[in-house]
């Protein structure tokens, strides 16, 4: 089995001040540092030496720990952003960094954490959202020694994991904000662009099995097909570009646009959700839950009713439905904080054990 040089023994590397570039400067630089497992099993059984779990803090460690959760194939960066971090970390928000010791990992396959790309390519272990979560909770425990969370919190892959988080460790957190997510598992539409996501690249004959030398060319055309389906909100879209030309200039800057990304952990981490359900298991829920979603999600389409439905499963939940207007962005909208940060600024006073 690969191991990564690094360290042979779990450890929390000294934390260093970040590079990233903050938008907003009402909140402290965050610092990150690296957590590695000496050993790490995954669900398939496979196992890989040096596990590690890039993630970035701010504020201080003595103050109660929220874990935000971050998206598929989402950099932390947009966490950090005036719209998001600006909005909700700032002396007085929701999630006031001087109060709270904030804690944003990278998932498996993400950033800097470990991922095909680092050199195993298609013979890295198969993981999913449980992989992760397990990840997420041994960083949490044996990275940073914290044994109780004020919350958890993420959006899309991470609200789904979220959800995940309240099933497995019920009594380790005070609350439960999953956004953009449903319990129940992948179908309908959300399930078929992520299979097709996966089958084009596959098929590109410059993926070589996952051997290439460069990104294959379908990388760019079906991430971008598979964003402009699934995030941006319809009505937003109509507002951006109500003529062909309109739409024709958003597309190519899109295409314009550097690839970024690799294949294989492209591969890797949409196939990531394939088996997730938390619908089972929602009775083991029992910290109070604040569920935001938005009514133009193409990915969790309101009109199903499947979330209302699992909502009357949960022992104190609510629903936060954000209305669709041209201000919101579908699937997206959750990076916009102001349209829920006073909500869950009194969601969180109404549940203080301290």
């Amino acid at each position: 089995m690969f191991n990564r040089m690094i360290s042979g023994m779990a450890c929390a590397i000294l934390l260093t001040v970040s590079p990233l570039i903050q938008a907003a400067s009402t909140f402290p630089a965050p610092k990150e540092a690296d957590w590695v497992a000496k050993e790490f099993t995954f669900n398939s059984g496979q196992k890989l030496n040096d596990l590690r779990i890039h993630y970035y803090t701010i504020g201080d460690k003595s103050k109660p720990a929220v874990l935000l959760l971050h998206g598929t194939n989402q950099p932390i960066k947009a966490l950090l952003a005036q719209g998001f971090g600006g909005q909700l970390f700032g002396p007085g928000q929701a999630l006031d960094s001087s109060k709270y010791f904030i804690i944003m990992p990278e998932s498996i396959g993400s950033g800097k954490s470990s991922k095909p790309s680092d050199g195993l390519r298609m013979t890295f272990p198969r993981y999913d959202y449980d992989d992760m979560v397990t990840a997420q909770y041994r960083l949490v425990k044996e990275g940073l020694g914290i044994s109780h969370l004020r919350l958890v919190m993420g959006y899309s892959m991470g609200g789904m994991q979220t959800w995940m988080w309240g099933e497995k460790y019920p009594s380790m957190m005070d609350a439960l904000v999953p956004m953009a997510s449903q319990p129940n598992e992948l179908s309908g539409r959300n399930w078929m662009m992520r299979r097709m996501l996966i089958e084009t690249i596959k098929n590109d004959p410059a993926w070589a099995e996952g051997n290439y030398s460069q990104q294959p060319p379908s990388l760019k055309t079906a991430n971008i097909m598979f964003s402009i389906a699934t995030t941006g909100g319809t009505l937003a879209f109509q507002h951006k570009a109500p003529t062909r030309a309109l739409a024709d200039k958003l597309v190519d800057e899109r295409l314009a646009a550097p690839v970024t990304a690799d294949a294989n952990d492209f591969i890797y981490i949409w196939g990531s959700s394939a088996n997730y359900n938390a619908q089972p298991d929602l009775g083991r829920i029992t910290a109070p839950m604040l569920v935001v979603n938005s009514a133009d999600d193409e990915r969790n389409p309101v009109e199903t009713g499947i979330l209302a439905n699992e909502m009357t499963k949960l022992k104190q939940a609510e629903l936060f439905l954000i209305p669709a207007s041209a201000e919101t962005s579908g699937h997206g909208t959750m990076m916009s904080a102001k349209f829920y940060a006073e909500k869950l600024k009194s969601f969180l006073a109404s549940h203080d054990k301290h």
